[in-house]
């Protein structure tokens, strides 16, 4: 690598070792994690070509930063960038994510006050939901379950905020919900929590 930089474009080789290859590192590292950030998501949406797709190019991509890491073991800037682009690829590839809005994520809504506005506001919008009636040890409160796409979570929050501002609400990812009106769970085998179960909606 540092013969085609230094022979195509006259770069010297001291200007290579210490700012053009910790540069190509770093970046390398940026695009790495973000896929990985991706790779994962996809993973728990149950994508399997995609994920499998982003695995390869994921791995492609590590090589060849950590191969030339172990090519030039005492460049100090190598070290240096290697771990601020991971650093770097984990933030970019949250932003990526968010701005992918991929995925469904089902709300938990707890409360013992009236759903009534709430309610309406799911089905006006056309959100498959449904509310049940729960007890605690000390009173009874109220469920709404609701499965929505990702990118509708901030409007639903705002609905949350509005209507019910001191109701307690969960949100998590769901790996699959049918279009039927079953809403299907399946157990998480990473341990990253539990899935909503199965619920027709009368």
């Amino acid at each position: 690598m540092e013969e085609f930089f230094t022979s195509n474009f006259g770069i010297d080789s001291d200007v290579f070792s210490f700012v053009i290859l910790p540069l190509l590192i770093f970046f390398a590292r940026i695009i790495d994690v973000s896929i990985n950030t991706l790779r994962i998501i996809f993973v728990m949406a149950g994508r399997k070509f995609i994920s499998t797709f982003l695995g390869f190019f994921e791995s492609l991509i590590w090589l060849l930063a950590i191969g030339q890491i172990f090519k030039n073991m005492d460049n100090l800037a190598s070290y240096l960038a290697y771990p601020l682009g991971f650093a770097m690829g984990i933030l970019v590839g949250m932003l990526i994510e968010e701005r992918l809005a991929l995925g469904k994520v089902v709300v938990r809504v707890i409360s013992s006050k009236s759903f009534d506005k709430l309610v309406a506001f799911a089905s006006q919008k056309g959100y498959k939901h449904i509310l049940i009636e729960g007890q605690t040890h000390e009173t009874s409160e109220r469920i709404l379950f609701t499965v929505i796409k990702r990118d509708d979570l901030p409007v639903v929050l705002d609905a949350i905020r509005a209507h019910m501002p001191t109701s307690f609400y969960t949100i998590e990812s769901v790996k699959q919900a049918s279009e039927a009106g079953i809403l299907v769970e399946k157990p998480s085998r990473r341990g990253l929590g539990t899935w909503l179960g199965s619920i027709r909606r009368k």
